[in-house]
């Protein structure tokens, strides 16, 4: 069987696609992978192949979180038309005698490839990271930037609706506008659309438990990552070999408005409980301090075998960094800054593996107090617990659950 994955999106949305891939393949597929340019090294290291979709993320993203570059609501309209475009012709270029489409990231590239899927007469599946992605009477929806939803509005049904009136204004012209070009009628409902009345949720069910909602029937399959381990570098290796496990610190694929302060307020604040530090550069490129040797810097690098070995993880709440430290067992500090991020960051206060630290921008004290509270034995036994509930075999689930689909069967709800 072969099959196309896309994801548009940060690092968070291209990893789980990549072991999912590899789970694929080891059980005889053809996968491709379809994602922004920004990730073809990750990819093709993998050894998967690679289509590049729409233009490099990061640049984008930088501007429009610093500010440098700041994208106002009135043209988001035409960005959105513009990617739903270029996603369907990278995946049209691509998926010809593919069994079927996945996808996730941003809803323009979503419906992109679905125009492609149909066109081709082959299934879609959306895949979403975090149930409050998904409509539900039990939890609201996050508001899209410049498009805040009203103070008045407090019920989870009521926002929902405001959601979908967002979608449909900020992306409907530009998807039908493209739609209409390759001969396929409109929608009504950009969302429904995009995901589908059966879309997957590829978080893990003691994390992220999903709540069946009435009229959306969602697969949940367990986290995605990829089997087995790759080796740390030298470097890292030698510092952990030095001392008593550090504390990591990073935020992924997040700018951040003022790095250096950053760096200078995480760093002290682990110092402050006597620990070491290994600081993820990531796209905030957080840099050294100073020349002390209790802190080491880092690149790309497998967070699965890195967070066995650290004392705690002060991240920014993407899906597959609190899902990845929750694995290991390792006691975090979440410091969300947007889209589901507050979301994981209420999860693991709620579960009881870590803090949830008040607002996007720590301080010394702030994050001194949080360190405090989650480097403590009692935090990490409940996080050693919580680690051996993790689902393992998310890849496993979806891979049976893609076969269903290409065969023409309805897959459960319940995965």
């Amino acid at each position: 069987m072969r099959v196309l994955l896309v994801a548009y999106g940060s690092r968070g949305d291209i990893e789980p696609m990549v072991g999912l891939a590899l789970c694929l393949r080891g059980l005889g597929w053809e996968v491709r992978v379809c994602a922004p340019p920004d990730f073809s090294e990750l990819l093709e290291g993998a050894g998967l192949p690679f289509a590049p979709l729409g233009a490099p993320l990061r640049p984008m993203v930088e501007g429009e979180v610093t500010g440098t570059k700041p994208l106002a609501p009135a043209g988001l309209p035409q960005r959105a038309a513009a990617l739903t475009a270029s996603a369907y012709e990278s995946v049209a270029a691509v998926a010809d005698g593919c069994d079927a489409v996945l996808a996730t990231g941003l809803i323009p590239a979503g419906a992109g490839a679905r125009a492609a899927a149909e066109k081709l007469g082959i299934p879609y599946v959306w895949v979403a990271y975090f149930p409050t992605y998904l409509p539900s009477p039990h939890h609201p929806p996050f508001a899209y930037a410049g498009r805040p939803f009203p103070p008045e509005v407090t019920g989870n049904l009521d926002l929902w609706d405001l959601d979908a009136e967002n979608m449909n204004a900020l992306f409907g012209e530009g998807i039908n506008a493209h739609r209409a070009s390759v001969g396929l009628p409109p929608v009504t409902d950009v969302r429904g659309h995009v995901f589908t009345g059966r879309p997957w949720l590829a978080a893990d069910p003691v994390l992220a438990p999903w709540t069946e909602s009435q009229g959306f029937e969602v697969a949940q399959t367990g986290a995605w990552f990829r089997a087995g381990e790759l080796p740390l570098p030298d470097d890292v290796e030698r510092f952990l070999d030095a001392g008593t496990p550090p504390v990591y610190v990073g935020f992924g694929s997040m700018p951040m408005r003022d790095p250096e302060e950053l760096a200078r307020v995480t760093v002290g604040a682990v110092r402050a409980q006597g620990r070491r530090v290994l600081l993820s550069r990531g796209w905030a490129d957080l840099a050294l301090v100073d020349g002390q040797e209790d802190c080491l810097v880092v690149g790309e690098i497998d967070q699965k075998a890195l967070f066995r070995r650290v004392s705690a993880v002060v991240h920014h709440g993407g899906a597959g960094t609190t899902t990845t430290a929750a694995r290991a067992g390792a006691p975090q500090v979440v410091v969300p800054q947007i889209a589901d991020q507050p979301y994981w960051a209420q999860r693991v206060a709620a579960q009881g593996i870590g803090v949830a630290h008040d607002g996007p921008a720590p301080t010394l004290d702030s994050l001194s107090d949080a360190l405090r509270a989650v480097l403590t034995p009692e935090t990490r036994v409940r996080a050693a617990d919580v680690a051996r509930t993790i689902r393992t075999d998310g890849t496993s689930v979806a891979a049976h659950l893609l076969t269903r689909v290409i065969g023409g069967e309805r897959p459960p709800a319940s995965a």
